[in-house]
């Protein structure tokens, strides 16, 4: 309840230098007291909640909650708020409880504005053509849908009709600063809306945005920050005069030491330091934190860009137009660099120049190397090393966020039918080329790169194995906590959940799911058929059933090993496939060993031991990195074998028990 100041309080807040342009326009909480008040300007409509308490600054220096040296319009302040030294004025704004503003240029609603909801991102192509309205609930999948699926206008129509219906839904002539909100030593704010818990310190400027922040998931924005047309979900850090324009940063993301990006949009978990970002779509997990590193006109995830990574969109003819794509897990070394379009398969690495616009894309797990100017690709060598499989474990461990609403749905698999159906086509494709060509030839060409008589044979030895572990993994999943007396319970098993799985599979940015279901979600949505929050929904029902789809697509390809059905499988078919599923478990194991030991060797020790002989080299090496055998990760792959060893001689054990 707010009630109008006594005459009373009206002299007392006078007296301590406050002035309004009418009094009779103020309301307060029924228990304010003026003495908290001082030097206060007044406009428009204004309502004041009471202060009660003290709060502890930084340093450990305490003031009473109230208001000092500012100039308030149409502002609502809720109860215990810190208001000082606004060096020009507060306006249309309603502030939540517990919430302290000192040193601050200007906070502002300038007319009806959406707060960067409805903003066009011309992300990939700079030309246009692939420009997504950003909006509070933007999720990865989402965006990959709008960005990729033009083929579809009339479903690109729908959802960007829903979207700009809520951002109109959004717009507003008042802006809102939540509760428990600290905003110090701050510059211009103007049209944004700021949730609950944030802490702003030293930001430059705000322009036409929303700081989705909230108690689960604070939001932290730095020195020297500068953004305009933006939305910053929940749990991001953006500091070091980062500068933001036209942006999407999702969920848990963090951009600091001078950090500069442009017309792009970043889902969960992405890195941005020293380098530049221009109209990128940056999935989940895309990280750069070299300086020379300029990430453009490209889709990335789970991306570890090197220093001086660079591409290129312009050709000098009609603009810079081009497009490309790093499937998910790819990895660029120092100074590489891509001329678009090109596409690069998923957990690759680029090494050196290429300018071919290369197609590796039904390559995965390769390195594309440059050597005298040409790009040579060396397939599934990135199943054996020690750093694929690094990544995979660390990216759910380096999971920033915090809010119980996660907008992206990540599946972290570094095996699925995503990758595995790639696999399989590679293994395909390298036997065409071997058929085509002669198993003689010295080297292959595909799609502007060349590949070595050893490198194709290498490449479909280690597909197998790839392939050999995901289906024996999928088989063990599904039998393994099941009753198993006959070769009858064990076809039972063997049943799909359902239809949806065959066929094709996407990544939709992060998001793995069968093609079909994807299709089924768009001819929905084509219909007019379902709200945004349906779509998520149908989004996040897709991630859930991830391990059903995934066994359907399993037995399909089990089924053309075995040569026949489910219901006609024999008992020595299965235990075949689960005694390939582990050799091929312990080989790629093996090779990952023997990678990791490269670190340790005598070139690694390089630099160890300043003004010493070998031995001493030797005892400083181990003093810093330890041990070869005492390496955790090490231990790990071992104790991988072994647990896997294990888990083959359990179901081999278990199958030997059916009549």
């Amino acid at each position: 309840m707010y009630r109008k100041l006594t005459e009373a309080e009206i002299a007392q807040l006078q007296q301590q230098g406050c002035t309004a342009r009418d009094w009779d326009t103020i309301e307060v909480a029924q228990d304010f007291d003026a003495k908290y008040v001082r030097e206060a300007h007044f406009s428009g409509k204004i309502r004041l909640g009471a202060f009660r308490r003290e709060i502890e600054l930084p340093g450990g220096f305490s003031v009473h909650t109230g208001i000092c040296n500012a100039t308030l319009h149409n502002v609502e302040l809720g109860d215990d708020c810190h208001l000082y030294n606004i060096h020009n004025y507060i306006a249309n704004y309603r502030i939540g409880d517990n919430t302290c503003i000192e040193n601050v240029n200007a906070i502002l609603v300038d007319g009806r504005t959406t707060f960067g909801n409805g903003v066009r991102v011309a992300v990939m192509n700079e030309g246009g053509g692939r420009e997504i309205p950003i909006f509070d609930e933007l999720s990865a999948s989402l965006a990959y849908i709008l960005t990729l699926y033009r083929h579809r206008p009339k479903m690109i129509a729908e959802i960007e009709r829903q979207i700009d219906a809520y951002a109109e839904s959004q717009a507003a002539e008042t802006g809102e600063i939540g509760k428990n909100v600290h905003i110090l030593n701050c510059g211009s704010i103007k049209n944004v809306k700021i949730g609950d818990c944030a802490e702003l310190s030293g930001v430059s400027r705000l322009k036409n945005g929303t700081v989705n922040s909230n108690e689960c998931a604070p939001v932290r924005l730095g020195s020297g920050v500068k953004c305009a047309d933006f939305i910053i979900a929940s749990g991001v850090e953006i500091g070091d005069s980062t500068l933001v324009d036209k942006c999407f940063v999702g969920q848990g993301c963090i951009f600091d030491k001078h950090y500069s990006a442009c017309e792009s949009l970043f889902f969960s978990n992405c890195q941005g330091m020293h380098g530049e970002a221009c109209a990128i779509f940056a999935g989940p997990y895309t990280v750069t934190h070299h300086k020379s590193t300029l990430l453009i006109a490209g889709m990335f995830s789970f991306l570890n860009a090197g220093s001086g990574s660079n591409q290129s969109n312009h050709m000098y003819k009609l603009g810079p137009i081009h497009q490309g794509v790093a499937e998910r897990g790819s990895k660029t070394t120092s100074d590489s660099y891509l001329l678009w379009p090109s596409k690069i398969g998923a957990f690759s690495l680029v090494m050196g120049r290429h300018t071919n616009h290369s197609d590796t894309s039904d390559l995965p797990f390769s390195y594309l190397i440059e050597n005298q100017s040409e790009s040579f690709l060396v397939p599934g060598a990135n199943l054996r090393t020690v750093g694929t499989i690094r990544d995979a474990q660390k990216w759910p461990k380096r999971d920033n966020r915090k809010d119980p609403n996660r907008l992206d749905q990540i599946n972290f698999n570094l095996l699925s039918p995503y990758t595995v159906q790639k696999m399989w086509r590679g293994r395909e494709i390298l036997d065409e080329l071997q058929m085509l060509s002669g198993e003689n030839t010295a080297v292959y060409g595909y799609r502007n790169c060349k590949i070595r008589n050893s490198s194709l044979r290498h490449g479909r030895e280690l597909y197998t194995i790839g392939i050999q572990k995901f289906l024996g993994n999928s088989l063990i999943s599904r039998l393994e906590n099941k009753d198993l007396k006959s070769m009858a319970d064990v076809r039972a098993a063997l049943k799909p959940d359902g239809h949806a799985g065959h066929g094709d599979w996407v990544d939709l940015a992060g998001l793995i799911a069968p093609k079909s279901e994807v299709k089924h979600l768009l001819d929905d949505i084509e219909s007019g058929s379902m709200s945004l929050r349906q779509i998520q929904e149908r989004l996040e029902e897709m991630h859930a059933n991830y391990y059903s789809y995934e066994w359907t697509w399993a037995l399909d390809k089990l089924e053309q090993v075995w040569g026949c059905s489910a219901d006609q499988v024999s008992l020595d078919q299965v235990r075949q496939t689960i005694d390939q599923w582990q050799e091929a478990v312990v080989r790629l194991d093996r090779m990952v060993y023997d990678d990791a030991r490269k670190e340790f060797d005598l070139n690694s020790q390089t630099g160890f031991g300043a003004d010493g002989d070998r031995q001493q080299a030797e005892a400083d090496f181990e003093e810093v990195r330890g041990s070869f055998e005492s390496n955790s990760f090490v231990k790990a792959v071992l104790e991988h074998i072994e647990r896997k060893s294990e888990l083959g001689n359990k179901m081999r054990n278990k199958l030997a028990k059916i009549q």
